[in-house]
Parts: structure tokens; sequence; C-alpha cells
């Protein structure tokens, strides 16, 4: 299960070296092979490889008005391979998608992580924690922290 937020930055060549605590455990869920796609979210969605065929699976069985959701998911993956220095390649087209520049934000989300623009990630952020506190108590029904 993966958590926590890391402040990362691209090389010029569009590469993120991914946080040590999660590169051991990639290397044993998948030998470093991920699948990289854009999320309606606005940013990318990192997986690795197991994780994303059960995603790509119930993607496939989508119709009606929700093809247009399987065919962003669907048609922006791409698969990529951790490099021996821990780094995984992120294509151009991907970047310009996300609107990822050099500072970015990959945030643990179990299964899988999300990649971010680091400025759009703190505007999120801030906007979650400034969510009025009844509202919050009504979107927290449930939950327990």
């Amino acid at each position: 299960m993966f958590s926590g937020v890391s402040t990362l930055s691209l090389d010029d060549k569009g590469r993120l070296t991914v946080p040590s605590k999660h590169r051991d455990a990639l290397m044993a869920m998948c030998a470093g092979r991920l699948v990289l796609t854009l999320s309606p979210d606005g940013c990318l969605l990192v997986y690795p490889e197991a994780n994303w065929l059960p995603v790509r699976d119930q993607m496939m069985q989508l119709t009606g008005s929700r093809v247009a959701i399987a065919r962003m998911v669907l048609g922006f993956a791409e698969e990529v391979e951790m490099d021996k220095a821990g780094r995984i390649s992120v294509s151009r087209t991907l970047r310009d998608k996300a609107r990822l520049e050099k500072d970015v934000s990959l945030v643990g989300m179990g299964k899988k992580f999300e990649l971010w623009d680091a400025a759009k990630f703190d505007e999120l952020t801030q906007a979650t924690m400034d969510i009025p506190a009844d509202e919050l108590a009504t979107q927290m029904e449930g939950i327990a922290l």
C-alpha cells in the first residue's frame, strides 16, 4: 500500500526519480514495470503493472457516455520501466496533458500513485483544508481518522 506525499523534480528529459521508500516495493511487486495514464482529475495516475490490469479490464467494459472516460484513461496509458537509478520517464504528451513542468507531487493512494503539478496539488490541499466545518462533517460522515 502506497501512502505519503513526495515533492520531486522532473529532470530536463522528463524523468522522475521514484522515492527510495517505494522503489523496493515496486521492484518486488512488478519488477519496476509501471503504467502511467491521464486521470479525469487532471493528474497522472501511476500504477504498478499488476494493479493496472484490473483497472484496464474495468475500463474496457464501460459503455455509453462513460466510454469517453475509458478513451482517456486507456488511450493515454503508457508502459514504463524503472531504470537502475530508480527513474521513470514521463512522456512529453503526458507531461503536457497534466501540465507538469519541473516540480511535482507524487501522492501515494493505496494501490497507485497520483502525480500532480506541485503548485496545483498545494492549491487542492488548501481548498480541502478551507472546507467549512459543517460541510466537512457531512463529507466525513462514516469516516473515522
